[in-house]
């Protein structure tokens, strides 16, 4: 790991991170989420498998039984002894059609197994083919009707451990596609509705942090305590759903300053509450509840806090029936992938020493940061075509504006912004210590003042030139950023050898990276609000190319480095 590092013209800020692999403590923190938003997924689907009979194969320990795992408690699991070969079922009591099966796994997954029916819980048959688990939430859809539903596991992902599950859910019901609310199912509350809070905190660290923040869906705004008054027990929000409600579910999304042990509240009057959930293990990050309460204000309690510091809420979200809710912006819909609607490219295949299209780029000179030793320029000698279909974006050692070295950085920032879809560039990156090519993105509202990391960052790629054998795909944001970004260092064949396809597949549920066609990361969603932080990429973002030297991220240059260093880009296209 190493100190944050910032990139950017004009004040721009970005992070990078050395090796933002996820650690197996992390990943263990899955939040209720993962497996409650599945449970609401068909209006017409219930979890049949709720506190029914489960068996296994073992149990690791006492602690760690198969009946943890079918108990609708996201805090407990079950886990297996240590070898390979290993099943858990549940008894759904009689017979039964179900529609699909959620599964939640710790870090501990199996990387092979299959769903089995039985009817008699002996002789059981395979409902699917092999299977691949995954860290998190994993739905798997199946047909068929059966007493027994059994997990046979025969392969793991961690040698030294058996498997592991939080969760095992099976549903029987309808198939309602779980992106549309049924009918009379339990909409967003409390958007926009007018918060209260016992302080709040507005000054230079956070400002402002009012209450109304936790309620405007901007996974970058939040509410905090007063840090002058609000460091204390209790510490409480709430909000006015403007008519009486009925209360299904409330989801939190913490800051660090979360609460450990709280009270969900309801009241009809703001001044009398009733209790409809209560915690002394609250785990931050976050947590969705399923509750059942009547009543036009919705309170938040909190009693004890997680350190020194206050209380503080990223999002305060209620759902259910009635009240008077305000309609939230519509998003995009998720492209389906592959995707293959052009909407952006550039195939650089104009002539020899033609400068980028500024119909499409916009040149971003300036000095740079992150401890690097170039200066930005709009010269042709730092960025135009080379007559072979290739952009060149090159870095010389020649003095401009007290620097001794030059390159170029690109951007679509005035010409297309875009949100959800496939962005891929075709890239052969230079070879040299020193050398900092990369391909990312930036959230457009940085345009409008926003501050890095709170308007997000998406790396795509970097490669740092003294190991043009690896290569670095990170997400940036409030809660996770600079060395401490999300994202994941791959070994790979020599880079700089030949042009590779690095692309990002991204939707409302995540970010798959790839290079040359293969998954190098996937970034989900659900699993960020879980573990790390909120999640800041449902919002339009453009792109960036540029080409850094030196740094604090690659390491300086040496007498062994290149000059002219160029990095060549084949093409940039974007899809939806």
């Amino acid at each position: 790991m190493t100190s944050a590092h910032f990139r950017g013209g004009g004040g721009r800020r970005r992070g990078r991170v050395r090796m933002a692999a996820l650690g197996a403590s992390l990943l263990g923190l899955l939040s209720a989420y993962l497996v409650a938003t599945m449970g609401n997924a068909a209006a017409a689907e219930v979890v049949v498998s709720q506190g029914k009979p489960t068996t296994s194969s073992s149990d690791e320990w006492a602690g760690t039984p198969a009946s943890a795992a079918t108990d609708g408690n996201t805090g407990t699991r079950w886990s297996s002894q240590f070898s390979a070969s290993q099943w858990i079922k549940v008894d759904l009591g009689a017979p039964t059609a179900i529609s699909r099966i959620d599964l939640n796994w710790e870090a501990a997954y199996a990387t092979a197994f299959t769903v089995q029916f039985s009817n008699d819980g002996t002789t059981f048959t395979n409902a699917t083919s092999t299977l691949r688990g995954n860290v998190g939430q994993q739905t798997i859809t199946v047909s068929g009707t059966t007493r027994f539903v059994r997990l046979n596991l025969t392969e793991r992902a961690l040698s030294l451990y058996g498997y592991s599950l939080w969760e095992f859910q099976v549903y029987a019901g309808g198939t309602t596609d779980p992106t549309t609310p049924p009918p009379g199912s339990a909409v967003l509350l409390s958007y926009n509705k007018p918060g209260v809070a016992s302080s709040e905190q507005n000054d230079v660290n956070c400002n402002p942090c009012t209450a109304s923040k936790a309620f405007d869906l901007d996974p970058a705004t939040r509410w905090a305590t007063s840090s002058t008054t609000g460091w204390v027990d209790p510490g409480w929000i709430y909000v006015d759903l403007g008519a009486t409600a009925q209360i299904s579910r409330v989801e939190l999304q913490w800051d660090p300053a979360f609460a450990t042990a709280y009270k969900i509240q309801v009241s009809p009057n703001a001044s009398t509450w009733t209790d409809i959930y209560s915690t002394t293990t609250g785990k931050g990050f976050k947590e969705v509840l399923n509750v059942s309460g009547s009543g036009r204000y919705v309170r938040m309690y909190g009693t004890a806090r997680s350190g020194p510091y206050g209380y503080s809420l990223y999002d305060f979200n209620v759902y259910g029936t009635g009240g008077a809710p305000n309609t939230p912006p519509a998003q995009p819909a998720d492209p389906k992938f592959p995707a293959t609607r052009l909407v952006f490219q550039d195939e650089f295949n104009d002539p020899a020493g033609t400068k980028p299209s500024t119909a499409r780029w916009t040149y971003d000179p300036g000095f740079p940061q992150n401890g690097e030793v170039q200066y930005y320029t709009e010269n042709s000698n730092n960025a135009q075509m080379n007559g072979q279909g290739q952009l060149v974006i090159e870095a010389r050692k020649e003095a401009s504006n007290g620097r001794e070295y030059t390159s170029a950085r690109m951007n679509t920032s005035e010409d297309f912004k875009f949100q959800y879809g496939r962005v891929e560039a075709r890239i052969k990156v230079p070879k040299g210590n020193g050398l900092w090519p990369a391909f990312w993105m930036m959230g457009a509202d940085f345009l409008t003042g926003r501050p890095w990391p709170y308007n997000g960052e998406i790396d795509i790629m970097e490669v740092l030139g003294r190991n043009t054998s690896e290569a670095y795909s990170t997400l940036h944001a409030p809660q996770y950023n600079g060395a401490g970004g999300y994202g994941q260092k791959y070994a790979t064949v020599d880079l700089s050898q030949d042009f590779h396809v690095w692309a990002a597949e991204w939707d409302s549920k995540g970010i798959k990276f790839l290079l040359d066609g293969n998954q190098v990361f996937y970034a989900s969603k659900a699993t960020v609000e879980a573990t790390r932080g909120p999640w800041i990429f449902d919002h339009p973002f453009y792109i960036i190319l540029n080409l850094a030297v030196g740094g604090d991220f690659p390491g300086p240059i040496d007498a062994s480095t290149p000059f002219p260093a160029r990095m060549l880009v084949d093409y940039v296209r974007v899809y939806q």
